[in-house]
């Protein structure tokens, strides 16, 4: 297995090694970094990255890399982990989704070195840590006052892909097209499969979510064989593959009245919320157009007309996967006590 260059720096097998890929320093002349783990097997196997906060206030990844990491399991390693915990640090230093040039990250792949801001970092983590990896993990949550339900985006009519897909052992996979200047176009462009993990909410850490991303990328690095199979009984959670979904919006501004939470199966028609005004008076209420799971949800009570939410999945057999979805909660939080 040769040796791993990454910012100069050279891995060999069997090390791990904390290093920083330099980006734009700030106006006082401080140097900023992106940090960089890489953990690398004695034993030749594939190499995989993960990288979370490509919207600098998306942190659930954050604790689920620095958990994988300082995982026992990672001890019987084969091939190569890079964990990129925070690839938008300057987001992640000023709690906002984006750069300080106002641009999204994740619409600025591949980038170039005489670009924007955001369009130099792009190149960068592509060149230092997408064009190394056979394949990638991108962990995102909802946006800020938006929760969405632990589920995989991944282009699921790619074979290998789905395969992965299913190893990740969650009950919620969106066949999601790609989008320009995503960093998961660029990098099925350049050949590596990547899966894209959402859960949670903007600025806020979700147990649950946390959880069952840690899970799921164990279990991918099982099936990928770079540890050992689980001696442990295996989940009964299935997999289902949703090809549609739609957000409902707000067909009044008011104060809202939620009656539906994240994973609950709607039918059409089913009231999903009531808007009032100021004075308590019904303005509206919202309601669901088809048969469907939410798996994302807006938080805040109060709406514009027009707004998004609820983001509503369409499946087969819904009830079967709200079954999974419990026993998903089930397994990753039996008691509060508890811990993975």
């Amino acid at each position: 297995m040769p040796a791993l260059e990454i910012a100069g720096q050279t891995i060999n097998p069997g090390e791990t090694k904390r290093l920083e890929l330099p980006t734009v320093r700030l106006y006082t002349d401080t140097t900023m970094g992106i940090p960089v783990i890489v953990k690398r097997g004695k034993r030749p196997g594939p190499t995989l990255f993960l990288s979370a906060a490509i919207h600098g206030d998306e942190l659930n990844g954050i604790e689920i890399i620095n958990r994988i990491v300082s995982s026992k399991a990672m001890d019987k390693l084969r091939g190569t982990v890079i964990a990129v915990p925070m690839v938008n640090v300057f987001g992640v230093i000023n709690q906002s989704r984006y750069l300080p040039d106002r641009r999204d990250l994740n619409r600025s792949f591949p980038g170039s070195t005489r670009g924007s801001l955001a369009g130099r970092i792009a190149h960068q983590f592509m060149n230092e840590i997408v064009s190394k990896s056979d394949y990638g993990i991108d962990f995102h949550t909802g946006a800020i006052h938006r929760s969405n339900l632990p589920q995989i985006r991944a282009n699921l009519d790619d074979e290998e892909t789905l395969t992965l897909a299913k190893a990740f052992g969650i009950p919620v996979l969106l066949n999601s097209n790609v989008r320009d200047g995503s960093m998961r176009q660029c990098a099925s462009d350049a050949g590596t499969k990547i899966l894209l993990y959402e859960a949670g909410e903007a600025l806020r850490f979700d147990e649950l979510a946390i959880r069952a991303g840690l899970k799921g990328t164990l279990q991918v690095m099982r099936h990928l064989g770079m540890l050992p199979k689980s001696r442990s009984k295996s989940s009964n959670i299935e997999p289902f593959i949703a090809r549609n979904s739609n957000w409902v919006r707000a067909s009044e501004s008011g104060i809202v009245n939620h009656h539906k939470q994240l994973g609950d199966f709607v039918s059409k028609g089913d009231v999903l919320a009531s808007i009032s005004d100021p004075y308590g008076e019904s303005l509206a209420e919202v309601t669901s157009r088809y048969d469907g799971i939410i798996i994302g949800k807006q938080n805040i009570p109060l709406v514009q007309e027009g707004e998004a939410m609820y983001h509503i999945a369409y499946f087969k057999d819904p009830d079967e996967v709200v079954e999974n979805l419990e026993i998903l909660q089930d397994e990753l939080l039996p008691e509060e006590s508890d811990t993975l």
